[in-house]
Formats: structure tokens, C-alpha cells, sequence
């Protein structure tokens, strides 16, 4: 299962990245190799989703048969008070953050791109016409810039430790 959750998206961004430039060089225009390309990045990442919940779960069922085990008295007075489980995170609780922290680094990059496509050619537009507005306009491509930082940084928190 491991090697299909490395495989399919490997396999898809071929396939779609193809096609694409198949269909761009056939005439079809750009917004919609775009439209094309989104929609197999969402399913692929449905897809991952689901195989990730799936192994999960498959992996829960064989924890489920194992055989009752006898505990001693320190081990019920942990469990009775919980400490137990908050010191211990499961495999979903991980896997769960390994999530979040992809999320929010791949959709901050996103933004981040799509806010310095805008700003950086109106920069360079206004610094063409007056170069004493080169402060002014590198703050606004700064500040697209970090956006993807900040993802970044979230991402480093929400990582288990």
C-alpha cells in the first residue's frame, strides 16, 4: 500500500502534464489546461486521502485481534487517569499532521505565487516609469513572498514532534 501512495501521484502528474501540453499545443487554451490540470490535483489528492484513511484503518483491525494482555497495577492507574494516552499519539494523529503541514506549506505556496504574479509586474511597471519607487514596490512583492514563509512556519509547528 505504501508504494501506491508514492506511485498514483507520481503516475498522474505524468499523465496529466501530458496531456496538457498535448491539448495546449492543439489549440486549447491555456484556462483550460489549467481547469484540466486542478481538477486531477484534487482528485489525486481525494485519492490520497482516502488511501491514507484506508491503511489506517486496515492497520487498526489487526491491533483490534490481538490477544487480551494482563496489567499490572501501575498500568491501570495510568489508564484510569489518562496519562497514557495523552503521551502517546497514534498513527492517524500523525499521519493527520504530516497532512496539515503539507496543506498548509502547498496551498500558502500557492498563494504566495499567485500574489507576487500580480505585484511583481506592477512593481516593475512602476519602477520603470519613476526608480525612486523601488522601496515602495519591492515592499509589495516582499509581501507576497512571505506568505509562502508563513505557511512554512506553520507547518514546522503543527509537525509531531
Amino acid at each position: 500500500m505504501n508504494i501506491l501512495l508514492i506511485l498514483v501521484p507520481i503516475i498522474t502528474i505524468i499523465i496529466s502534464a501530458t496531456i496538457a501540453v498535448k491539448k495546449r499545443l492543439s489549440g486549447v487554451s491555456a484556462k483550460k489546461a489549467f481547469r484540466y490540470n486542478a481538477i486531477a490535483f484534487l482528485v489525486v489528492l481525494t485519492m490520497l486521502v482516502v488511501f491514507a484513511v484506508g491503511s489506517f484503518a486496515a492497520g487498526s483491525d489487526s491491533s483490534d485481534a490481538a490477544p487480551a494482555q494482563t496489567t499490572t497495577a501501575s498500568e491501570q492507574a495510568a489508564e484510569t487517569t489518562g496519562e497514557e494516552a495523552q503521551q502517546s499519539s497514534t498513527g492517524f494523529d500523525k499521519g493527520m499532521a504530516y497532512l496539515a503541514a503539507g496543506l498548509s506549506t502547498g496551498l500558502a505556496g500557492i498563494g504566495g505565487g499567485i500574489a507576487v504574479a500580480a505585484g511583481a509586474p506592477a512593481a516593475i511597471g512602476a519602477v520603470s516609469e519613476d526608480p525612486k519607487a523601488f522601496g515602495k514596490a519591492i515592499i509589495f512583492v516582499a509581501l507576497g513572498e512571505s506568505i509562502a514563509l508563513y505557511g512554512v512556519v506553520i507547518s514546522i509547528l503543527v509537525l509531531p514532534r
